[in-house]
Protein backbone atom coordinates (compact mmCIF):
# COMPACT_ATOMS: atom_id res chain seq x y z
CA UNK A 1 0.00 0.00 0.00
CA UNK A 2 3.30 2.29 0.86
CA UNK A 3 4.47 1.87 -2.30
CA UNK A 4 1.05 2.70 -4.32
CA UNK A 5 0.99 5.78 -2.37
CA UNK A 6 4.67 6.59 -3.22
CA UNK A 7 4.14 5.98 -6.54
CA UNK A 8 0.66 8.33 -6.76
CA UNK A 9 2.43 11.17 -4.83
CA UNK A 10 5.44 11.12 -7.44
CA UNK A 11 2.92 10.75 -10.27
CA UNK A 12 1.22 13.64 -8.43
CA UNK A 13 4.10 16.10 -8.43
CA UNK A 14 5.57 15.33 -11.82
CA UNK A 15 2.05 16.43 -13.01
CA UNK A 16 3.03 19.94 -11.60
CA UNK A 17 6.51 19.89 -11.88
CA UNK A 18 7.53 19.11 -15.22
CA UNK A 19 4.54 22.14 -17.31
CA UNK A 20 6.15 24.69 -14.62
CA UNK A 21 10.09 23.44 -15.65
CA UNK A 22 8.58 23.57 -19.46
CA UNK A 23 6.94 27.15 -18.42
CA UNK A 24 10.72 28.15 -17.32
CA UNK A 25 12.49 26.46 -19.87
CA UNK A 26 10.11 28.61 -22.54
CA UNK A 27 10.19 32.33 -20.97
CA UNK A 28 14.53 32.42 -21.04
CA UNK A 29 14.17 31.46 -24.62
CA UNK A 30 12.65 34.35 -24.71
CA UNK A 31 14.52 36.55 -22.42
CA UNK A 32 17.79 35.11 -23.65
CA UNK A 33 16.73 35.36 -27.16
CA UNK A 34 18.69 38.22 -29.11
CA UNK A 35 16.39 41.13 -30.50
CA UNK A 36 15.71 42.10 -33.83
CA UNK A 37 16.90 45.89 -34.90
CA UNK A 38 13.57 46.04 -37.47
CA UNK A 39 15.76 48.52 -39.78
CA UNK A 40 18.58 45.88 -40.04
CA UNK A 41 15.89 43.30 -41.33
CA UNK A 42 15.14 44.40 -44.36
CA UNK A 43 17.95 45.18 -46.61
CA UNK A 44 17.55 47.13 -49.42
CA UNK A 45 19.43 47.00 -53.03
CA UNK A 46 21.67 49.92 -53.83
CA UNK A 47 20.24 51.06 -57.00
CA UNK A 48 20.04 53.91 -58.62
CA UNK A 49 16.46 54.44 -59.41
CA UNK A 50 16.99 57.55 -61.62
CA UNK A 51 19.39 55.79 -63.79
CA UNK A 52 17.51 52.90 -64.45
CA UNK A 53 14.41 55.17 -65.86
CA UNK A 54 16.93 56.94 -68.16
CA UNK A 55 18.72 53.68 -69.76
CA UNK A 56 16.36 50.45 -69.17
CA UNK A 57 17.83 47.38 -68.49
CA UNK A 58 17.70 43.50 -68.66
CA UNK A 59 19.95 41.71 -66.43
CA UNK A 60 20.99 38.20 -67.41
CA UNK A 61 18.88 37.72 -70.28
CA UNK A 62 18.74 34.61 -72.39
CA UNK A 63 17.65 33.89 -75.79
CA UNK A 64 17.11 30.64 -77.59
CA UNK A 65 16.29 29.25 -80.76
CA UNK A 66 17.24 27.31 -84.27
CA UNK A 67 18.42 28.60 -87.56
CA UNK A 68 16.72 27.81 -90.78
CA UNK A 69 19.55 24.72 -91.49
CA UNK A 70 18.47 23.27 -87.36
CA UNK A 71 21.36 24.41 -85.71
CA UNK A 72 20.54 25.12 -82.24
CA UNK A 73 21.65 29.03 -81.12
CA UNK A 74 21.50 30.22 -77.53
CA UNK A 75 22.39 33.58 -76.38
CA UNK A 76 23.12 34.84 -72.98
CA UNK A 77 24.82 38.16 -71.50
CA UNK A 78 25.18 39.59 -68.30
CA UNK A 79 23.43 42.66 -68.98
CA UNK A 80 21.12 43.77 -71.95
CA UNK A 81 19.83 47.29 -73.82
CA UNK A 82 16.81 47.60 -75.51
CA UNK A 83 16.72 49.39 -78.58
CA UNK A 84 16.49 53.32 -78.06
CA UNK A 85 15.87 55.80 -80.77
CA UNK A 86 18.63 56.33 -82.87
CA UNK A 87 20.87 53.02 -81.19
CA UNK A 88 20.66 49.39 -81.36
CA UNK A 89 20.23 47.00 -78.77
CA UNK A 90 23.49 45.61 -76.98
CA UNK A 91 24.72 43.65 -74.59
CA UNK A 92 27.79 43.24 -72.07
CA UNK A 93 29.37 40.09 -71.16
CA UNK A 94 27.63 37.90 -73.83
CA UNK A 95 28.21 34.01 -74.68
CA UNK A 96 26.46 32.70 -77.67
CA UNK A 97 26.61 28.68 -78.03
CA UNK A 98 25.94 27.37 -81.49
CA UNK A 99 25.29 23.64 -81.74
CA UNK A 100 25.29 22.01 -85.27
CA UNK A 101 23.41 19.08 -86.35
CA UNK A 102 26.20 17.26 -87.30
CA UNK A 103 27.19 17.29 -84.03
CA UNK A 104 30.00 20.37 -84.02
CA UNK A 105 29.66 22.45 -80.99
CA UNK A 106 31.08 26.06 -81.24
CA UNK A 107 31.25 28.76 -77.97
CA UNK A 108 31.65 32.17 -78.09
CA UNK A 109 32.89 34.51 -75.52
CA UNK A 110 32.56 38.52 -75.72
CA UNK A 111 32.70 41.69 -73.53
CA UNK A 112 29.95 43.74 -75.73
CA UNK A 113 27.58 42.52 -78.59
CA UNK A 114 25.43 45.16 -80.91
CA UNK A 115 22.46 43.84 -82.52
CA UNK A 116 21.75 44.54 -86.40
CA UNK A 117 18.72 43.68 -86.79
CA UNK A 118 18.54 44.58 -90.74
CA UNK A 119 21.38 42.02 -91.30
CA UNK A 120 19.77 39.32 -88.77
CA UNK A 121 22.81 38.97 -86.80
CA UNK A 122 25.08 39.95 -83.88
CA UNK A 123 27.95 41.89 -83.48
CA UNK A 124 30.15 40.53 -81.27
CA UNK A 125 33.21 42.41 -80.15
CA UNK A 126 35.76 44.00 -77.26
CA UNK A 127 38.01 41.01 -77.55
CA UNK A 128 36.00 37.68 -78.64
CA UNK A 129 37.40 34.12 -77.82
CA UNK A 130 35.57 31.37 -79.81
CA UNK A 131 36.49 27.43 -78.88
CA UNK A 132 35.40 24.61 -81.08
CA UNK A 133 34.32 21.05 -80.82
CA UNK A 134 37.58 19.71 -82.85
CA UNK A 135 40.01 21.54 -80.60
CA UNK A 136 40.44 25.28 -81.68
CA UNK A 137 40.35 28.07 -80.11
CA UNK A 138 40.24 31.25 -82.01
CA UNK A 139 40.92 34.89 -80.70
CA UNK A 140 39.71 37.93 -82.83
CA UNK A 141 38.84 41.77 -82.43
CA UNK A 142 35.50 41.50 -84.22
CA UNK A 143 32.87 38.41 -84.89
CA UNK A 144 29.63 38.75 -86.85
CA UNK A 145 26.89 36.07 -85.80
CA UNK A 146 24.16 35.28 -87.93
CA UNK A 147 20.53 34.56 -86.33
CA UNK A 148 18.49 33.00 -89.11
CA UNK A 149 21.07 30.15 -90.59
CA UNK A 150 24.64 29.35 -89.48
CA UNK A 151 27.22 31.39 -89.53
CA UNK A 152 30.09 33.31 -88.43
CA UNK A 153 32.58 35.62 -89.16
CA UNK A 154 35.31 37.53 -88.54
CA UNK A 155 35.77 40.85 -89.07
CA UNK A 156 39.67 41.48 -87.82
CA UNK A 157 42.61 39.44 -88.03
CA UNK A 158 42.30 36.01 -86.15
CA UNK A 159 44.47 34.23 -84.25
CA UNK A 160 44.15 30.51 -83.33
CA UNK A 161 45.85 27.32 -82.17
CA UNK A 162 44.42 24.05 -82.39
CA UNK A 163 45.20 20.32 -83.54
CA UNK A 164 47.61 21.28 -86.51
CA UNK A 165 49.48 24.20 -84.77
CA UNK A 166 48.81 28.08 -84.57
CA UNK A 167 47.15 29.69 -87.28
CA UNK A 168 47.09 33.20 -88.03
CA UNK A 169 45.27 34.80 -90.81
CA UNK A 170 43.46 37.97 -92.28
CA UNK A 171 39.83 36.44 -91.28
CA UNK A 172 37.76 33.19 -90.80
CA UNK A 173 34.59 31.85 -91.87
CA UNK A 174 32.27 29.28 -90.09
CA UNK A 175 29.57 28.71 -92.47
CA UNK A 176 27.27 25.61 -94.26
CA UNK A 177 29.67 23.50 -96.73
CA UNK A 178 27.82 24.06 -100.24
CA UNK A 179 29.84 20.40 -101.79
CA UNK A 180 28.21 18.06 -98.62
CA UNK A 181 24.84 19.35 -97.55
CA UNK A 182 24.64 18.77 -93.63
CA UNK A 183 27.98 19.53 -93.22
CA UNK A 184 29.89 22.60 -91.67
CA UNK A 185 33.36 24.22 -92.93
CA UNK A 186 35.65 26.43 -90.86
CA UNK A 187 37.85 28.66 -93.29
CA UNK A 188 40.86 30.71 -92.80
CA UNK A 189 41.17 33.26 -95.60
CA UNK A 190 43.06 36.12 -96.56
CA UNK A 191 47.43 35.38 -95.92
CA UNK A 192 46.90 32.84 -93.77
CA UNK A 193 50.30 31.51 -91.36
CA UNK A 194 50.09 28.07 -89.84
CA UNK A 195 52.93 26.54 -87.62
CA UNK A 196 52.75 23.27 -87.57
CA UNK A 197 53.73 21.49 -84.65
CA UNK A 198 54.01 17.61 -85.68
CA UNK A 199 52.14 15.14 -83.87
CA UNK A 200 49.36 18.05 -82.78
Amino acid sequence: MARVDRHTRLVGWLKVALPLTALAILSTLFLVARRIDPEAALPYAEVDVEDLAREPRMTAPNYAGTTEDGAALTLSAAEARPEAEGSPATAEGLRLELATPDGGRTELLAATATMDDAARQVILSGGVMLSTATGYRLETAEVAAKLDRTGLESRAPVVATGPAGEIRADGMVLSQDNRTPGAYVLVFKGGVRLVYQPGG
